[in-house]
């Protein structure tokens, strides 16, 4: 079986310095808030290219944190709207609604299945404030236009750095184009963690101090509170992880991107739609996103011919329970995403006769 991700043999390929990373924080005694977190949050500025890093307890409360450390700082209130891709995963409106703000779903683009710039300012009212961008599946999803918009409309721009670590736009990377990015370490990103853990990087130093507090109880002072936070903290053995892991990251974006450009050069199905890829540095490939019209029978054929692919994601969240209110929107595109979408595997471990098999295989399907 081709694994979609085999997280065992990522970790392998850094094993020795996970193991000794991991020893020296159980050694050390010091188990949150220490070292290894400065570290990695340093780091991980550096790497970004912004003043900030926050450390959190996972992707989900890094957008939280932004949105509800903007209220805080008066400049967001309940009832504000914030623009949001509809075929997004759901984390990125759950950070929304979670504050009490309102989510305008707003198509992608059929083509790159990112955020259609075109369709924004429509859905723009005078309670807008924000746009939350996501780079779905590792793409860049901004564009000068939509830099434009934020501008003309003084909205922020927040980026759902999720799926993007080491994404560049013309040099920058993604998490340092907006105002403020979430970012998620679960184990499965390109830069992924044993277990949940997030950050948030910022230029904005009041919004970095007031996500620092929220995600500590609210403290900014031992036993002093100025906000009702909650405990979302990055722990020292993540944070050691993640240093490690740092350190290959763009040695493993590499080999992502050879691997997705084999695909999009070999794969000649017509039955096959491919994501479409204005520029290779703005992709990370954290997933290589198909589509097909008969994508159930699709994935059936790859599994029984030994590949293993997921579908993201297979209800979008204006049709989910949760957000029932949402139920009869009409949003075709998402929809057909939905639908349509299957993900191929794609990983820094991938071997050439594995990718070779699953372009095979796929250009046989009839």
């Amino acid at each position: 079986m081709i694994e979609f991700l085999s997280l065992k043999k990522i970790t392998a390929k850094y094993a020795d310095e996970i193991h000794d990373a991991v020893l020296r924080v159980v050694d050390s005694g010091w188990y949150l808030q220490g070292e290894e977190t400065k570290n990695f949050e340093n780091n991980y500025a550096n790497y970004i290219g912004t003043k900030h890093c926050v450390g959190c307890a996972n992707g989900l409360d890094a957008l939280i944190w932004i949105f509800r450390a903007y209220i805080e700082l008066g400049v967001m209130k309940a009832g504000d709207e914030v623009i949001v891709p509809a075929n997004t995963y759901i984390a990125t409106i759950l950070a929304i609604t979670e504050n009490g703000l309102k989510a305008v779903l707003v198509e992608p683009n059929s083509e790159t299945l990112e955020l259609d710039e075109n369709l924004i300012e429509s859905a723009i009212t005078s309670r807008t404030k924000a746009i939350a961008l996501v780079h779905l599946y590792g793409q860049c999803a901004y564009t000068d236009k939509i830099g434009e918009i934020c501008k003309k409309y003084n909205l922020k721009l927040v980026e759902d750095n999720a799926q993007a670590h080491g994404c560049l736009y013309n040099g920058i990377k993604t998490g340092a184009i907006g105002d403020a990015a979430g970012h998620s370490f679960y184990p499965g990103k390109n830069l992924g963690a044993f277990g949940d853990g997030g950050a948030v990087t910022t230029n904005d130093s009041d919004l970095a101090e007031a996500i620092r507090a929220l995600a500590n109880y609210g403290s900014q002072k031992k036993y002093v509170f100025k906000y009702a936070g909650r405990n979302s903290r990055l722990d020292e053995i993540q944070a050691a992880i993640l240093n490690v892991k740092l350190q290959h990251l763009d040695e493993d974006l590499a080999i992502r991107r050879s691997v997705a450009q084999r695909y999009h050069k070999f794969i000649t199905n017509p039955l096959i739609k491919l994501q479409r890829i204005d520029d290779w540095n703005a992709h990370v490939f954290h997933l290589y996103p198909i589509l097909c019209n008969r994508r159930d029978e699709l994935q059936e054929y790859l599994k029984d011919n030994g590949i293993q692919t997921i579908i993201h994601y297979p209800i979008p969240p204006h049709k989910q329970e949760c957000y029932k209110d949402w139920n009869n929107m009409q949003l075709p595109i998402t929809e057909q995403i939905a639908q349509e979408e299957l993900s191929l595997p794609i990983s820094p471990v991938m071997t050439d006769e594995e990718v070779e098999t699953v372009i095979k295989i796929i250009n046989l399907f009839k």
